[in-house]
């Protein structure tokens, strides 16, 4: 766990250099834990965070800033300023007649296009407003953008490669997922320098080999893919209707659509899954805050002594009698002031009523955003399968299961952005040769199936759904 930043209130940063390091470290520890020498490995996969970038100067190498992480808010202003515009609501207008006439996907997203704190677009134009040494630097051609992906590329390979993957560009909101190139018009509207982009590669692909000083020996680069797509893969969602749902700090629900791609006003977001070749398969996301984030707050407030005893803490007792958790300990795109709270609370509220309550508003906003994606992605849905942290807590799971009326498979290993970056890296070394192999290697600890009506949870939910209808703008 790489420790944040606070330079100023409402900045979120990483320090590149124990980035760095630590990504190093971590990789040594593996390789010696499991008995091997860097000699016989075959294929390096990296799976990092989305959303989180760097600026550095071509020539030198050097970052004209640390990580600007995707919970920073320094450009709340920039954002606000932007989604209040005369020239956004004209921007509206004109893509909506163009949907209108066309019938066009591409014409849907930019209709109802709305900036948020947590993309890197806003953070990047805030970058050239801010920082001369980028801007001037970006005006002669040395100035390169990346998000963690591309600067450990850029490090690994001491400067010989400068690339992403789709699945990384496609997650920072300046990426167009329809025509697969970096947006020039919204760069142009944001003043961002096109120049400063890296080109986007296949996301299993020999991108090149790692310098031999740092681990020895040169070793194959052979994957890149964000988090979340590397979760979808790990998972083995190769199928358009698979659901994987991630529930660790946040909670991330991506459904493979295929070769479509689906723009949906508001709650869903269209991503590039991954690039193989020829395949394209694109998602469709939508996420939700404080899931692991509240679990964690309330083990360091010593609500539990251990995370291990809250599945059974909410099992406990019959209800959370009307206690409602409220998120809003994470950063909200919409409301970057929410405080998370606890409402109805009584003389005779236990802890375990509170804890049934934070677990109960995971399983709450999973049955929202699930009804979201029933409503909206037109695909029959398949098979759900749950990973992250949270995933192993049976409460949770199945009251999930229990709400959406579907079953839920739990793999043995939670931990699946790893496993997805292992699969994509042996595949494009030839370790594997096609991802019918990759199904066999799936192992499913736990499946959960629906054991009560949806309806048992009506009363909760609805009480619930109120004290979030007063919890915006505290």
């Amino acid at each position: 766990q790489i420790e944040s930043l606070y330079p100023r209130p409402g900045w979120v940063e990483l320090d590149p250099e124990v980035l760095w390091s630590q990504f190093i470290g971590v990789i040594k520890e593996a390789v010696q834990a499991a008995g091997l020498h860097m000699r016989q490995i075959a294929g390096l996969g990296i799976s990092t965070q989305r959303g989180t970038f760097i600026t550095w100067h071509k020539r030198t190498g050097k970052p004209f800033h640390n990580f600007i992480s995707w919970q920073d808010l320094r450009s709340a202003e920039l954002v606000n300023s932007w989604n209040n515009s005369l020239l956004l609501k004209v921007i509206h207008v004109i893509f909506t007649v163009l949907h209108f006439l066309t019938g066009n996907g591409r014409y849907l997203a930019p209709s109802f296009l709305t900036f948020s704190t947590h993309q890197a677009s806003m953070k990047l134009s805030w970058v050239f407003k801010n920082i001369h040494e980028a801007e001037e630097a970006a005006k002669k051609n040395n100035c390169c953008f990346g998000t963690v992906d591309t600067w450990l590329l850029y490090r690994l390979t001491k400067g010989s490669v400068y690339a992403t993957d789709y699945s990384n560009a496609s997650s920072t909101g300046i990426f167009e997922p329809f025509t697969k190139c970096w947006n020039p018009t919204l760069c142009n509207l944001l003043s961002i320098p096109v120049s400063i982009y890296p080109p986007v590669r296949d996301t299993s692909f020999n991108f090149g080999s790692t310098d031999s000083e740092i681990f020895g020996v040169p070793i194959p680069i052979t994957a890149v893919v964000a988090d979340q797509q590397s979760a979808m893969f790990g998972e083995c969602c190769f199928h358009p209707g698979d659901v994987k749902l991630t529930m660790g700090t946040g909670g991330f629900w991506n459904v493979n659509t295929g070769e479509h791609l689906f723009a949906s006003r508001g709650s869903l977001y269209p991503l590039i899954g991954w690039k193989i070749g020829e395949e394209v398969v694109y998602l469709a996301e939508g996420s939700i805050s404080d899931v692991g984030t509240a679990i964690k707050w309330a083990l360091d407030i010593e609500l539990f002594t251990s995370v291990d005893e809250t599945a059974e803490m909410a099992q406990s007792t019959a209800d959370s009698q009307g206690v409602c958790f409220i998120p809003g300990l994470q950063v909200s795109g919409d409301d970057p002031y929410l405080c998370a709270s606890f409402t109805g609370l009584k003389p005779s509220t236990k802890r375990n009523h509170l804890v049934r309550a934070i677990l109960e508003s995971v399983a709450f906003r999973n049955k929202l955003l699930y009804d979201i994606i029933v409503k909206k992605v037109h695909i029959p849905l398949r098979t759900i399968r749950a990973d992250g942290g949270v995933s192993n807590n049976s409460f949770v799971m199945q009251m999930t299961s229990d709400l959406i009326n579907k079953k839920i498979e739990k793999p043995a290993n939670a931990e699946m952005s790893s496993l997805g970056a292992a699969f994509l890296a042996g595949l494009a070394s030839g370790f594997w040769t096609d991802k019918n192999q990759l199904k066999k290697l799936r192992q499913i600890e736990a499946v959960f199936e629906p054991q009560k009506d949806s309806e048992e949870y009506r009363p909760a939910m609805d009480a619930w759904l109120r004290a979030m209808k007063h919890s915006p703008h505290w």
